[in-house]
C-alpha cells in the first residue's frame, strides 16, 4: 500500500471519528436541554407556579381586607384600638382566608424544596413556614375563647415573598421559553 492510499484511509477514519464526536456532542447537548426543560417545567408546575398564585391571591385578599377594616392605620394600633367587630373580623379572616392560603404556601414549599435552585431554603420561605406554625397556638386559643393574642410571633414576610415569588416565576418562565425556542 502506498502512502496516498494510507493517507486516504487515515483521513476517512479521522473524518468518521470526527463525525461520531460531533453527533455524540450534539446528542449530549439535546439530552441536557431536554433534562433542563423537564426540571424547569417541574419547578414551575410544582413549586414556583403554585407559590406565585397563592402569594398573588393572598396579596389581593389582604388588600381587600385592609380596605374594608382599619385602612391607613396599623390594625392592632392602640390609637384608636380595633373595635370588637374589627377584632372579630380579623380572627374570621385569619382563620377562613389567610391561614388556608398560608398553609397551602407552606405545604408547597416543604413538599417541593428539592426543586429550589439555591443550596439552602431562602429565609423568606422559612419565614412563611414559621409564620404558619406561629399562628397555630394563637388559633387554638381563639377556639378556647382566649383572645388575648392576635398575631403570630413571626410576621408574614409581606413584600419580600411577593418579590421572591414574582422574580423566580418570571426567571423560570423566561428560561422555559428559551429552552422551547420561543425567545427572540
Amino acid at each position: 500500500m502506498d502512502w496516498t492510499t494510507g493517507l486516504t484511509i487515515a483521513v476517512s477514519v479521522l473524518l468518521a471519528f470526527a463525525g461520531y464526536l460531533a453527533t455524540y456532542a450534539y446528542n449530549l447537548r439535546l439530552a441536557q436541554r431536554k433534562d433542563r426543560l423537564e426540571r424547569v417545567n417541574k419547578q414551575l408546575s410544582n413549586l414556583y407556579g403554585p407559590l406565585y398564585a397563592l402569594v398573588s391571591s393572598s396579596q389581593a385578599c389582604w388588600k381587600a381586607f385592609r380596605t374594608r377594616y382599619r385602612p391607613g392605620v396599623p390594625f392592632w394600633s392602640t390609637e384608636p384600638p380595633p373595635t370588637d367587630e374589627e377584632a372579630a373580623a380579623w380572627r374570621l379572616w385569619i382563620v377562613e382566608v389567610f391561614m388556608p392560603i398560608n398553609v397551602a404556601m407552606a405545604d408547597v414549599i416543604t413538599q417541593n424544596a428539592d426543586l429550589l435552585d439555591e443550596p439552602e431554603v431562602p429565609p423568606v420561605l422559612l419565614d412563611i413556614c414559621a409564620h404558619v406554625k406561629g399562628y397555630q397556638p394563637i388559633i387554638k386559643r381563639w377556639e378556647a375563647g382566649d383572645f388575648s393574642e392576635n398575631s403570630s410571633v413571626i410576621n408574614f414576610p409581606r413584600g419580600r415573598i411577593e418579590e421572591f415569588a414574582f422574580k423566580e416565576f418570571s426567571r423560570l418562565k423566561k428560561e422555559q421559553s428559551a429552552l422551547l425556542g420561543h425567545d427572540t
